[in-house]
């Protein structure tokens, strides 16, 4: 549950208490009204009605310059309600549009901690992939600095906010250049051979790395958009980003272009699929601006960079199936 700290004009005392009730509001107190005409109102909200409940008080309270909602965190609720307790038993925790937009919005800033976490992460997974240590290469998975931006950019177009997506496709671009640079200076100065098992594995592309990358795209963004954000981890270690990008590097440092090919196409494809399956997952699970307008913007471009994935998507099953049949001419 949250607390809602609403500040407004005392006329519009009765309307908030309306919105109140129509959001099934737990608990509701009116403070005395303030020398300056204003009044704080305090609404315990469900999560599950969280985001009708800022929709509505943003419509009504918007034409009032010193109007205020805060979003508080409630750590218990004592004793628990009927309805409390089914919507614990049926797990139904969601995050509010604000709430993803700010984690978004921090995830898409491109600064020197990004750029020193895609450098760390990618010394990482490189001596993972030269050593062909597992546990090494998780280890960067997990720091999964990538992860953010593509999370940023689907979200940014579900909203039809351009500037966060510009934000996330710069962030993402430099991470990505960042680590194919740094890779390709350490294939040039460390010598290594190439039999290493975790290596080789990040050089190839087939059908299963896109039903891999698509199922964690899904899962990512499910996760931010219901509040459990633990389980982002699991999905940092299946869809990995760096670990493809890093063995891209390496393999043009030592000049291997047919195998730097297939880890580019390995990258492309998991980008690809982590952006195309998020935007599914944020369309399905209702994540769009407030207002007509904005909504209006939103659908248009959540549809257009849907086809422009899914056709990029297209041509990257087509460029995988090329590479296996010329691997495989008598297949």
């Amino acid at each position: 549950m949250k607390y809602l700290e609403v500040t407004a004009e005392v006329t519009s005392t009765v309307t908030v208490e309306k919105i109140a009730a129509k959001v099934k509001a737990e608990d509701v107190r009116s403070g005395p009204e303030g020398e300056d005409g204003l009044r704080i109102i305090r609404l315990l909200v469900p999560d599950d009605q969280l985001q009708s409940a800022l929709d509505t008080l943003q419509g009504v309270l918007g034409a009032q310059h010193a109007a205020r909602i805060v979003v508080l965190p409630v750590e218990a609720f004592l004793p628990k309600t009927e309805d409390e307790e089914k919507r614990s038993r049926e797990d139904k925790a969601s995050a509010s549009r604000e709430a993803l937009y700010d984690s978004a919005e921090k995830s898409a800033r491109l600064d020197g901690n990004f750029l020193t976490l895609v450098a760390l992460s990618t010394v990482v997974a490189a001596i993972g992939l030269i050593q062909n240590s597992a546990a090494v290469v998780i280890g960067a998975m997990v720091i999964a600095p990538l992860l953010g931006p593509n999370l940023a950019l689907s979200f940014g177009t579900a909203l039809g906010d351009w500037s966060l997506m510009r934000k996330a496709l710069w962030s993402l671009a430099a991470g990505i250049g960042l680590a194919v640079g740094l890779s390709v200076g350490l294939g040039v100065c460390w010598p290594m051979e190439l039999d290493s098992p975790e290596l080789s594995s990040r050089t190839t592309a087939g059908i299963d790395s896109v039903v891999l990358a698509l199922a964690s795209g899904a899962a990512a963004a499910l996760s931010l958009v219901s509040g459990l954000s633990s389980t982002l981890v699991g999905v940092m270690v299946a869809v990995a980003l760096l670990p493809p990008a890093a063995a891209a590097g390496l393999m043009v440092g030592v000049g291997e272009w047919e195998l730097a090919e297939g880890a580019g196409l390995l990258l492309a494809v998991n980008v690809v699929c982590v952006n195309l399956a998020g935007k599914v997952v944020f369309l399905f699970k209702g994540v769009r601006p407030r207002t007509w307008m904005e909504k209006k913007k939103a659908r248009k471009a959540m549809w257009s960079v849907l086809l422009v994935w899914g056709i990029t998507l297209g041509l990257l099953l087509l460029a995988i199936l090329a590479k296996a049949s010329w691997a495989n001419p008598e297949g």
